[in-house]
């Protein structure tokens, strides 16, 4: 699979999983939301890998994606639980800032004048499309926006860590930050005493599941494309988790959000040139 059209799959995975952990969060502890997605995605991971085999390579720079990773999901989920989805995905998902910085400005990666602008619209897209209606108002919204900011910049941080592991193998990569994951989110939710009903795991596991095929299908795609295309590109799902809601919750788009789902949708080609 090529970059552009993986970088689409993570961004349509993500946004599934950010809807569902979002409604999650607000009914149990955000940690043991995490906990649980991370250990069912290492789960499958290493059932893969132990047939497939991995490159040790990845492991350092998967690990360090766990790290990162693991502040990340913390303050997103927290942030879901706090606010709305309509204000928080479009600051999360300015998360795409940091592999684009990191790859013009330390890989010296240089998109054309035509990506450049695909990506501009993209994101000024992901931003409209977000938007929240001005008559609805956030649980401690500025709590939220902050813990939002927060996940943005470790996100990011994080996109770079995978890429970085995907050099060597995509899947080892993601499955070391998994183990990362689940030992730091399994020593916090120990220390809170984080709890959820035997017939909430399933519900749980599978967010982890999706959360862990778009971390996968992300390193595949910065093996196959620039990392500052992909990583605009997967920072659509906003797109997705307000559709979800749309048709899930009847949230209705207000005249902006349409905007902004077609400007999104304008900028895929032009960033894929």
């Amino acid at each position: 699979m090529s970059g552009a059209p993986a970088a689409l799959l993570a961004s349509l995975l993500w946004g599934t999983a950010d809807f569902l952990a979002g409604r999650a969060s607000r009914a149990h502890p955000a940690v043991l939301v995490a906990l649980v997605g991370q250990a069912a995605g290492l789960i499958a991971l290493t059932l893969i890998l132990a047939i497939r085999g991995v490159d040790a390579a990845s492991f350092l720079p998967g690990a360090l994606s766990g790290v990162v990773g693991s502040v990340a999901i913390l303050a997103f989920y927290r942030a879901l639980a706090l606010g709305t989805m309509s204000v928080i995905a479009p600051i999360v998902a300015t998360s795409a800032i940091v592999p684009v910085l990191a790859g013009v400005l330390i890989d010296g990666e240089r998109p054309s004048a035509l990506q450049w602008t695909g990506m501009a619209i993209a994101l000024a897209g992901v931003t409209l499309a977000s938007r929240e209606p001005a008559h609805t108002k956030a649980i401690d919204a500025k709590k939220a926006i902050q813990l939002a900011i927060v996940a943005a910049l470790f996100i990011g941080l994080a996109l770079v860590f995978i890429g970085e592991a995907a050099d060597h193998d995509s899947l080892g990569g993601v499955a070391a930050a998994r183990v990362v994951g689940v030992v730091i989110l399994g020593v916090l939710a120990w220390r809170v005493a984080a709890r959820a009903p035997l017939k909430e795991l399933p519900k749980l596991g599978a967010i982890g599941l999706l959360d862990t095929g778009a971390n996968t299908a992300f390193a595949i795609a910065t093996t196959g494309g620039l990392l500052s295309l992909v990583a605009v590109l997967g920072g659509l799902f906003p797109v997705v988790t307000v559709a979800l809601a749309y048709v899930f919750l009847h949230e209705r788009l207000v005249p902006i959000q349409r905007v902004g789902v077609l400007l999104a949708l304008a900028g895929i080609p032009l960033i894929s040139t």
